[in-house]
Order: C-alpha cells, then structure tokens, then sequence
C-alpha cells in the first residue's frame, strides 16, 4: 500500500463515527447512507461521502436501487478485515551513480546562516529565509552529524567544485550515509544555497 492510500484510509479511520459506521456495516447485510445517517444521527451527506470514499477503496461494493422510481445505493462491506502495510524501504532514496557524481558548492549569496559546532569540525544547523517582504519567514534546519560534516566540507562559492562522493571521502562519511546527505544536497539546493556546477568539456 502507499502513503497516498493509506492515508485515505487513516483519514477514514480517524473520524469519530468510524468504529459506528463500521459497526454498522459489519451487522447489516447491505445499508443505504440515510439509514447510516439517521441511525447515527449524522447529516446525510457526511454518510454518503463516508460510504463513497469506502466504496472508492474497495471496502464496500454499492449496489443502485430503485424505489418509487427514485435511486440510491445500499452499500455492502467487502472485506472482514482492515491492514495498512507499508513497505517503508519503497520510499528509501537510494543514491544514483548521477547524483553522487554531481559536482556541488555552495552558491554565492545564498544568504544562508551556517552554524558551526564548538568543536570547529561540524556544521550543527542551517538557517535560511523562505518568502518575500512581509512574508519572509526564517526557518532553522537541524543536521544529523554525518550531514553536519558533510556541509562542512562543502566548497566554498569561489573554490572548484567536489563531487558528493568526494565531499563524504573527505569528511569521512561512510558511503552507507548516503541517502540522508543526498536528502540535504536535495534541500539545499532547492532553496539556492547550494550549486550544482556542470564539469567543463
């Protein structure tokens, strides 16, 4: 399953009238969303649009019923049991020969703040500004100690660019790290303070 659907699905299940409606579907052989809203006292939108997303999860099936000429759906539970299961190692960055191999520094007048550790080996935080006049919000970014190092050694704007590679040999990061230091190479230079220089021919 994921993020995007076991999100819907946690939405769902965090409603306060979840554990009803589903109590409800669970002892009902099939059940319309006026019988579900005035059995719970709920409005009958909120149990149509409850019962719909359901229906779009493949959590109950809905079948179209006429009454005096009027349709509407009496919806039926399909599944007896509910499992959100995510593989997390789906969503794991793994570093790509392109982006270890890309040559950064960082960028002039990037404007942002770096804050060294007392021991003057590390950077702890980076500091940028999002937004323009009254809008610009300072926002402060904690770094792990590998990403720390890692910002550290990163050239300066004037000084020849390093591969991301290189910059982790010389601050002496294990290549395992790479995922968090790509994150930050990734976040930096979407907000400009950090350069990706093309090698020259």
């Amino acid at each position: 399953m994921d993020f995007h659907t076991a999100a819907k699905f946690a939405s769902l299940l965090s409603k306060d009238y979840a554990e009803e409606i589903f109590t409800l579907l669970v002892n009902y052989q099939a059940i319309s969303a006026s019988e579900v809203a005035t059995r719970l006292n709920l409005h009958i939108k909120t149990a149509q649009d409850y019962l719909e997303s359901l229906e779009q999860l493949g959590v109950v099936s809905k079948e179209e019923v006429l009454e005096k000429k009027r349709p509407y759906y009496r919806y039926v539970l399909k599944q007896k049991r509910l499992t959100i299961d995510i593989d997390l190692m789906e969503i794991k960055r793994e570093p790509s020969f392109n982006r270890m191999a890309a040559r950064i520094r960082e960028k002039e007048n990037a404007g942002a703040r770096f804050s060294v550790a007392r021991s003057e080996d590390y950077i702890t935080s980076v500091t940028i500004w999002t937004g323009n006049g009254r809008e610009r919000e300072e926002r402060k970014i904690k770094l792990t100690t590998p990403q720390g190092r890692f910002l550290y050694h990163l050239p300066f704007p004037n000084a020849e660019p390093l591969t991301v590679e290189e910059i982790m040999h010389k601050a002496e990061i294990d290549l395992t790290l790479a995922p968090e230091v790509l994150d930050l190479v990734q976040f930096l230079e979407k907000h400009n303070v950090i350069e990706g220089v093309p090698e020259m021919p």
